[in-house]
């Protein structure tokens, strides 16, 4: 089973060593993650412009600089890297060796700049956001088809919980056993309800049980049964279109 997380616009400083795009998982976008680097580096030399393309405000200036040193900056494992609602939840950092291991084959993150990464990959702190303008690049269409490829190759249960926007610069398979996952709560009346902050927070304990339980998942019924196992309700939607994406609500 491949969990998918969505990234955090916030990172932790620190870590060690520099970027090396061989390194990462998934080899077959190390062209695409070097081209993107090397246009954010670009951007990054002007300031007022990258603060206009990755929509920052003046206390986000800082963000500017991280991209300017993309390429000599310390790295670390890209689930200690993001903060944020969701990855203070999941606390990456305290999850024991095991954890860690199952997470680096079963989780992985999809970031804006470097593509899909797994858990332990490393990398440094940037600022790139799905919406973001690089000049010369649309990042939907610069990542749709090679992302959309890589996901529809891998085999098993896909359980994606990125936001729709990442979503969208690379779906996941319209097939069995891939579903998009909705955070919702129950109102008295019966009436479902989008989370917002609570989504990702739930997101974050979901994953964190998820990697310190390490089950083995064969189908969406095995996930649905080990989610309830472990006090999460999962409930799958029907879809009336053939070619779209299944949908999971985790009740929150």
């Amino acid at each position: 089973m491949l969990l998918l997380l969505p990234p955090s616009e916030t990172k932790r400083d620190g870590g060690d060593g520099i970027l090396d795009l061989s390194a990462l998982s998934f080899p077959e976008l190390t062209a695409a993650r070097a081209e993107l680097v090397e246009r954010v580096v670009e951007l990054a030399e002007d300031h007022e412009a990258a603060m206009r393309a990755l929509k920052l405000g003046p206390r986000q200036a800082a963000e500017v600089d991280r991209n300017r040193a993309l390429r000599e900056a310390p790295t670390m494992p890209a689930i200690d890297r993001y903060t944020g609602v969701l990855y203070d939840a999941l606390d990456a950092p305290t999850l024991d060796a095991e954890a860690r291991a199952f997470a680096h084959r079963a989780v992985v993150v999809h970031s804006a700049l470097f593509g899909l990464v797994r858990a332990m990959d490393p990398i440094p702190a940037y600022r790139l956001s799905h919406d973001s303008r690089v000049p010369e690049v649309r990042l939907r269409r610069f990542w749709r088809e090679p992302l959309s490829a890589r996901l529809a190759a891998t085999p098993g249960v896909i359980l994606d919980m990125r936001s729709e926007g990442y979503a969208d610069l690379g779906p996941a398979p319209a097939r069995e056993g891939s579903v998009f996952a909705r955070v919702v709560s129950v109102e008295a009346d019966g009436r479902r309800r989008a989370l917002n902050h609570f989504n990702k927070h739930a997101k974050g304990r979901f994953t964190r049980a998820f990697v310190e339980s390490r089950p083995e998942i064969g189908s969406l019924e095995e996930l649905v049964e080990w989610a309830q196992a472990e006090g999460f309700r999962l409930d799958l939607r029907e879809s009336d279109r053939p070619d779209a994406v299944r949908e999971l609500e985790l009740v929150a």
